[in-house]
């Protein structure tokens, strides 16, 4: 059996088998519990008063008991107290279990009843057809019940499994290379919920690999200028030996180590679900030391953050660089709590960014119009490091600043 649902279903029939087999065994082996002792007991009283004493005569008795057998349409026999039969009416009985006072006692004829009478006498009969056998009419309801159960079971069991080989298709699928693959989900039980997971991972694996595809196209062409300045500044030195184009050689240089250390940068923070230090950073003191190296101003309060400080110093950085390279004097950055997240802004003078293209410039390598400075990953990576942290990063000018940026991050727990 390879198919599951071919396991599941055998494993109800077996149960239900199971259970008319056990069902029988109690009602055929089972010790009668004290209603059905008393009413043989009962019976045996009745029997007593129906028939002769002990003491009559063989024929007497033999009258009673074919006049009780014509009147209940019963296979009667009549021992006394050694088992020696007395009187008999109808097809031959099984003896009775001297073990026994009473119950049932089984032969080739099928299960008969057995009484002991006051006077230590046994009477043995056998019920009509129809009440003949109550075990086997136990079990063949029994059956009929397995049987509508089995019956009912199989699409149940079956329409589980289809939904599992959905989903194993679906695997298959997305093992292919097909990125876009989802399955259904259908229901609100563990299946649907696994299916739901799994839409979601494929979702997550199709823009994770989207954007490492978009990150090595983008990277091969920013790659390309730099390299090819180095080239010609190395060509260059080769025939006309100039100090500047060594100085313009090291720019370069280091222009494409910068950007090399962003690509990776970029790359491992879109493979990583959490930062990959957390700690306690004072963010206030953070945000000094980086606004130590740029003409730009400070203003805040004491703010304690959970977070890798490696990445959220880098997170400003970028951010001082941007107004630097793109905007304009003065650069103000401010730090302040607003209930239970800390929020970051860098302010300049600049004219800032077009609505339209707000969110635009957190895309990776994506400029504005016209500008061709860096390599459109500072923004990016501003995001990609405060959505690692719990919060996110965002355009968001002022009635007085038209370019300004906002960084909201969760407060240390307590």
């Amino acid at each position: 059996m390879r198919r599951l649902y071919h396991k599941i279903y055998l494993t109800i029939v077996g149960s239900l088998v199971l259970l008319v087999l056990v069902a029988g065994a109690i009602w055929r082996f089972g010790p009668g519990g004290p209603p059905v002792g008393q009413a043989f007991e009962i019976a045996g009283e009745l029997a007593a008063v129906a028939l002769p004493p002990s003491d009559a005569p063989h024929a007497a008795q033999q009258d009673a008991l074919a006049q009780l057998g014509r009147r209940l349409r019963l296979d009667i026999a009549l021992y006394d107290a050694t088992l020696q039969p007395i009187a008999a009416v109808g097809r031959p009985l099984p003896p009775p279990d001297p073990t026994r006072d009473s119950g049932l006692v089984y032969g080739p004829g099928g299960p008969a009843w057995v009484f002991r009478l006051p006077d230590d006498r046994w009477l043995v009969a056998r019920p009509p057809p129809r009440h003949r056998s109550p075990v086997l009419a136990l079990m063949a309801a029994l059956a009929v019940i397995a049987l509508v159960v089995a019956v009912a079971a199989f699409p149940v069991v079956r329409g589980l499994t289809r939904r599992l080989e959905t989903l194993q298709a679906g695997v298959e699928t997305l093992g292919a290379g097909h990125l876009a693959a989802r399955v259904p989900v259908e229901g609100r039980d563990e299946v649907a919920r696994l299916a739901a997971s799994f839409n979601r991972a494929a979702t997550r694996i199709e823009e994770l690999v989207g954007a490492h595809r978009l990150l090595l196209a983008n990277a091969s062409h920013e790659l390309r200028t730099p390299l090819a300045r180095i080239r010609l500044g190395v060509e260059l030195m080769k025939t006309r030996p100039d100090p500047r184009h060594a100085t313009d050689l090291e720019r370069d240089i280091a222009e494409l180590d910068g950007l090399i250390d962003e690509i990776l940068l970029a790359s491992r923070l879109d493979s990583i679900a959490t930062p990959p230090a957390s700690e306690e950073v004072d963010m206030l003191a953070l945000a000094a030391e980086e606004c130590a190296r740029w003409d730009c101003t400070l203003d805040g309060t004491p703010v304690t953050l959970a977070g890798d400080p490696r990445l959220l110093c880098r997170m400003i950085r970028n951010l001082l660089e941007n107004a630097e390279r793109y905007g304009a004097p003065p650069v103000r950055v401010g730090l302040a709590v607003e209930g239970r997240r800390a929020v970051l802004t860098v302010a300049d003078g600049g004219p800032g960014i077009p609505a339209a293209q707000r969110e635009q410039v957190f895309a990776p390598f994506f400029r504005l119009a016209g500008d061709s400075r860096g390599a459109g990953l500072g923004l990016s990576l501003v995001r990609q490091i405060a959505r690692l942290h719990g919060g996110d990063a965002m355009v968001a000018p002022g009635p007085a600043t038209a370019s300004c940026f906002r960084v909201e991050l969760p407060l240390a727990r307590a």
